[in-house]
This record gives C-alpha cells, structure tokens and sequence, in this order.
C-alpha cells in the first residue's frame, strides 16, 4: 500500500507538549502522505496517545506546527505569530480528522444506526435520508449489517469498536486516529476490529494508529514510528523496523516484548 500523493497530508514540525514542568511531547516531527498507513510504537508512556491526540487538537500544544490537509490544527497565524484558533474554525477542521478511542464512547441511548448518523446529519447538516443509506452500508462494511438497530448495551465491545469505526468514517474524514483501538477488549475480539482496520487500509484510508499489537503493525502499516520519552527514536518501513532496527532502544523494546 504505497502513498499516492507526494504532499504530506499530516505534517508535524516540532510538536512539544508539557503537562507543568513534565514534558510529554519533544519535539516530534514527521509526515503522513494520503492512503499511507503509520503506526506508532514504543512502551506506555512514551507519548504516543498524548501525539495523536494533539493531533485532534484535543490537547494543546506549546510549540510547533501540525497541519492536515494544508491547514493549521487548532491555531492560526496572526501577525507573524501562531495563536489558537476560535472554536467554531477548530471544530469544521476537526470534521477532517476521524477519531478511535481506546473505550467506545458510544451513545448508549442511540442504536448503532444512529450514532453513526448524528454526526452528519446534526454537525454537518447533511440530509438525513442520504446520510442513513450510507451508514447502512458503513456497518456492512464493518460487518455489522445486522446489528444496526441495536442499542450499545446489547453489542460486544469488539462490535462497539466497529461502530466506532463506522461513526468516524461517516464523517468523510481525511484520516483517520486509532488510539489503541484493541486494549479494551477481550483478546476473542481483537481481531475482528483489526480485520476491519486491515480492509480500510488496503482500500487506501489513511491512518495514524496507536497500538501494541505488533503483528498488525508489521503486516499492514507502511511505515512504523518507534517513541520513547515522549521522542521519536526511530522512523523506517515496517521491514526494516522490524527486522533490521537501527537504533539500540528500538532493539532493546522488541527483545523485551519476546
């Protein structure tokens, strides 16, 4: 699965973030081009949630530039200086950037059906009708055709994640966020979410995913970004990361996973 598109479609320059005088992010930079999948690896702690979630704009950062699509994320230039973005712009640019989280954050008083419609249909005000054919066919290809008229309560927590998945990408997004989308569920219900996950790759979504699930990273990802201490150690495609790591602490995190 080869990007199609020289452009970075995620660029991030610098990114550094603090929680007080604790520095979860430093200095992170690199690029994700269209239709490329990009695993991010390394031990807990090491600052990938708190990455893809800067990403989102769901926490702030203190320096640096992320962009998506050629767009600041959450900030805006204004005289030569970058300062945060009203949250009416933050919010139309975050329509292009779906997000999976590590719990369902599903609803619970919503069908599967509908809480994949809600957010078309009432963020962007599209048509009803249209928006619910193309969630029917969102839970089809997250294999839950049959579960649409199902409360969150009455679906495994492996089917949640799918409608998760279905909710995010009903928003057309540009790319797409996994935070560690599998860590919540029972190990029998892993790899339903990570088959589906594996088809959105190989039809071209693009993706950022967070994950300790090396065997996905290895098979489906196109390059793997290896973090530790809130740094990024080690960038290279899956092959070379996996077989041939360069850096001592990239070596040094798969020997302890053996």
């Amino acid at each position: 699965m080869a990007a199609t598109d020289t452009t970075p479609l995620v660029a991030l320059r610098d990114i550094r973030k603090s929680y007080g005088d604790v520095e979860v992010l430093r200095g992170v930079s690199f690029d994700v081009h269209r239709g490329e999948v990009v695993c991010l690896i390394g031990p807990s702690g090491s600052g990938k949630t708190t990455l893809v979630r800067c990403i989102n704009h769901l926490e702030k950062i203190q320096s640096g530039r992320i962009t998506v699509d050629g767009e600041l994320i959450g900030y805006r230039e204004h005289k030569g200086r970058i300062i945060e973005d009203s949250e009416k712009r933050i919010a139309d640019r975050r329509q292009k950037i779906g997000m999976v989280f590590q719990r369902f954050n599903l609803f619970p008083h919503l069908t599967a059906l509908e809480n994949v419609t809600v957010g078309p249909v009432r963020v962007q005000g599209r048509d009803p009708k249209t928006v619910t054919a193309e969630a029917r066919e969102l839970l089809a290809r997250v294999k839950l055709a049959d579960r649409a008229g199902h409360y969150p309560s009455q679906l495994s927590g492996g089917q949640q994640q799918r409608v998760a998945i279905a909710r995010a990408l009903a928003m057309k997004p540009a790319v797409m966020l996994f935070d560690e989308p599998t860590s919540a569920l029972d190990p029998e219900t892993v790899g339903e979410v990570l088959e589906v996950m594996k088809e959105l790759a190989l039809t071209g979504t693009t993706m950022i995913v967070v994950t300790h699930e090396m065997g996905f990273a290895r098979d489906v990802a196109n390059r793997i970004v290896m973090m530790d201490q809130g740094a990024v150690v080690e960038i290279g495609s899956a092959e070379q990361i996996f077989t041939n790591p360069q850096q001592e602490r990239t070596k040094a995190f798969f020997k302890a996973m053996r």
